[in-house]
């Protein structure tokens, strides 16, 4: 069994993350696009896209910091500045507002006019909803002078395609395990961080962080342990089953031990199973047994 850890780890927000790992070339060349703004115009629409957790977040603060001129040119949407129609903090939304994209242009239009340039950050574009995403495309079809808008997307086939037209997208790569490892000497100096978890985190240091915070890592190795164990029985599968079902940010994990014992063919089957596992009556945990009883099947 595996021992239980206090998971108090110190994750920046983005924002004040000065250690970025990985992305040189992206940031390289907005680098060569700022620095060559005076003769040829800056595009001002980049899409940093690429999954969670690789740093797109990081590298969109670092830019905006070098570009916005006072502490008043600079705006963020996101999901921790929601608001609802009345400018309520919307703290229960899945998806931001319409009313969070007003109230920046409204800001925007009434910050001041020094000359200098002035920056849009908006994590996510994915999590707009479609009437706050029409809002922003009508600000980028006439976008104001001096005005850079950072859009960060996880996954590109969300945005509306006449956004994506409208910007200079730069796709960015998963972290490597020597960049990952470099991340967690910096932030976990003290946790020995296995080559398992490493590969686990598909290269985005965001899910290590989330494994290490809910021990989602050592659910994980309990999980391969209890399906490789010719004694564990229906009643071990359920234990592992309400263990996860408390957090479902730990569901895809299923499909990372049917990665590990190389079962392709359950991968659509499960996929399902977990997108439909809140569409369902039965309880999470029903559903997650189901996927490890398969699984169990097959070894």
């Amino acid at each position: 069994m595996a021992s239980k850890k206090t998971n108090s780890y110190n994750f920046p927000h983005p924002m004040d993350n000065d250690c970025l790992i990985g992305h040189n070339e992206v940031l390289n060349d907005f680098l060569s696009a700022w620095n060559a703004r005076e003769s040829y115009p800056i595009h001002p629409v980049w899409m940093l896209t690429g999954p969670r957790g690789i740093g797109k977040a990081t590298l969109a603060y670092k830019i905006a910091k070098m570009v916005y001129g006072n502490v008043g040119d600079f705006f963020i949407i996101d999901m921790e500045r929601n608001i609802d129609k009345d400018g309520k903090p919307k703290t229960d939304g899945k998806v931001i507002s319409v009313y969070t994209v007003r109230a920046m242009i409204e800001k925007m239009q009434m910050s001041s006019m020094s000359g200098d340039w002035r920056v849009i950050l908006i994590d996510s574009v994915d999590e707009l909803n479609t009437a706050a995403s029409n809002a922003l495309l009508k600000l980028l079809e006439e976008p104001p002078a001096k005005t850079l808008f950072l859009l960060i997307v996880h996954q590109l086939s969300s945005v509306l395609p006449t956004i994506r037209s409208r910007a200079r997208v730069e796709k960015m790569r998963p972290l490597s395990i020597s960049q990952l490892r470099e991340l967690c000497v910096k932030f976990m100096p003290d946790e020995e961080v296995s080559t398992e978890t490493l590969t686990l985190a598909n290269g985005s240091f965001g899910r290590i962080a989330n494994l290490k915070k809910s021990g989602g890592d050592e659910i994980y190795a309990e999980l391969i342990e209890t399906l490789q164990d010719s004694h564990s029985n229906s009643a071990d599968l359920m234990n592992m089953a309400r263990k996860i079902a408390l957090q479902p940010e730990l569901y895809g994990i299923l499909l990372d031990v049917i990665a590990h014992f190389r079962l392709a063919e359950l991968y659509p089957v499960a996929t399902r199973a977990i997108a439909d596992v809140n569409k369902i009556y039965l309880e999470p945990e029903i559903s997650l047994f189901k996927i490890m009883n398969e699984i169990k099947k097959c070894l």
